[in-house]
């Protein structure tokens, strides 16, 4: 009896222990991040866990992907703690709306949050009609997400309309945030025994007396998408690709570096979906290409080497149609993938072109004017040497045993040749 109390005590004590699924949103906020965000919450609810844990640390990211993780966020099953760590990490612009979206709104120490204005897209500027708009829209959205939170309207909505970032000490300050917690672990103690009100207006109370946290592993294509969805890395995938296709056509039946180049034009061009293209930008890319080639066509000198160079680097700079610094191709990187790119591809289309424009020195075209020697005398056929092999030859008139002909046509298997003399003179 004993025994089967204890038993029943010790189940009792494994389902009571609290269970959290904790899982990331670092980088860019983008579409693939709304995927993470959603699997990430029908596993919680699946796991009937008692929280989802999110730790933030983000630049931003698109405005279309926030609203979607909002909404995610404001109808998930299980409340949703928005934490940003570890020390050192920001939840600015598009993390700011994610951080007050959740059931509770926590930080670490060292961090900061804020920097919510609305970004333009290619960097342009907008008539004040239409950045107004962008304006209100993004502070309408920061003022539904605070006030529903209840937290504090106004700070918030600062963010959106001055730029207004704030640390975690002064976020707590201006009820932006319910805490602030060095590690998940503390920040689960934190919480445990406290009220929330969930997006429907239940009143719902935390239990964290364990540790069981659960970190959720993205599948296999999420890990592809979040490790490639940068565009530098976009960038580098295309540029690699590009080259190994380019080896692939001029060496035929390699097939590795087919194979390998249109995996990664693949993948570049999957990352490069995430953006939006700036195709002034495109085509800057595709025309570098254009004077790469032309350059081992034409004797420029390295012009167009240097125009396909300068047309890459701006093209990738302009490629992605958005004034974030974060979320555009960086400079150096440009250069990087630049110039080694404008010289293998010049070195390679230069080899490949001479070899094409080199005279053929194999099979029968290969014979055509070179010189030979008369073995018997050609009365006007008989036999020539050459290349160390005895052919049948066919001469216009005499031609005497040991005389050099030059070899002008073949009928076959016989050669048309003519004595060296006739055809300097004719020459």
């Amino acid at each position: 009896m004993r025994i089967l109390l204890a038993i029943t005590g010790l189940l009792f004590c494994v389902h009571a222990q609290a269970r959290v699924v904790e899982a990331d949103i670092t980088g860019i906020v983008h579409p693939v991040t709304v995927g993470v965000v959603r699997s990430a919450i029908a596993q919680a609810e699946s796991e009937h866990a008692d929280a989802l844990l999110i730790r933030l640390s983000t630049p931003g990211g698109f405005m279309d992907a926030t609203r979607e993780i909002v909404e995610e966020i404001f109808h998930s099953p299980v409340p949703v703690i928005m934490w940003t760590g570890p020390s050192g990490a920001r939840a600015a612009s598009a993390g700011f709306f994610l951080l007050e979206a959740g059931d509770v709104a926590a930080m670490a120490p060292g961090t900061n949050t804020g920097a919510s204005h609305p970004v333009v897209e290619g960097g342009g500027e907008l008539d004040p009609v239409m950045k107004q708009k962008m304006e209100n829209d993004s502070a309408a959205l920061m003022r539904t997400i605070a006030s529903q939170r209840g937290r504090n309207v106004p700070a918030a909505e600062k963010t959106v309309r001055e730029s207004v970032s704030y640390t975690e000490r002064e976020a707590l300050d201006q009820h932006l945030i319910d805490l602030i917690a060095p590690d998940p672990q503390a920040l689960l103690k934190q919480l445990d025994g406290r009220e929330i009100t969930r997006f429907d207006g239940r009143k719902q109370t935390l239990h964290f007396s364990g540790e069981a946290v659960e970190v959720y592993q993205p599948s296999m294509r999420e890990r592809i998408l979040l490790a490639i969805a940068d565009p530098n890395i976009a960038l580098l995938l295309l540029v690699l690709g590009a080259l190994g296709i380019y080896v692939e056509f001029s060496s035929p039946g390699l097939v590795a570096p087919g194979v390998i180049g249109a995996v990664f034009i693949l993948l570049g061009l999957t990352a490069l979906s995430v953006f939006p293209i700036d195709w002034l930008g495109a085509g800057l890319m595709v025309l570098a290409l254009v004077f790469f080639i032309a350059e081992a066509k034409f004797t420029t000198h390295g012009i167009l080497t240097l125009g396909g160079a300068l047309a890459m680097v701006f093209g990738a700079l302009m490629l992605i149609n958005t004034s974030a610094p974060e979320m555009r191709i960086r400079l150096g990187t440009a250069l990087g993938i630049t110039i080694p790119f404008a010289l293998i591809t010049s070195f390679l289309f230069s080899i490949a072109w001479r070899a094409r424009q080199n005279k053929v020195t194999t099979g029968a075209e290969g014979m055509m004017g070179q010189s030979a020697i008369v073995v018997d005398d050609l009365n006007p056929s008989g036999t020539v040497l050459v290349r160390g092999e005895y052919w049948k030859a066919l001469a216009p008139g005499h031609v005497a045993a040991s005389e050099p002909v030059r070899i002008t046509g073949i009928d076959g298997l016989t050669l048309r040749v003519e004595p060296m003399s006739s055809a300097k003179e004719t020459s």
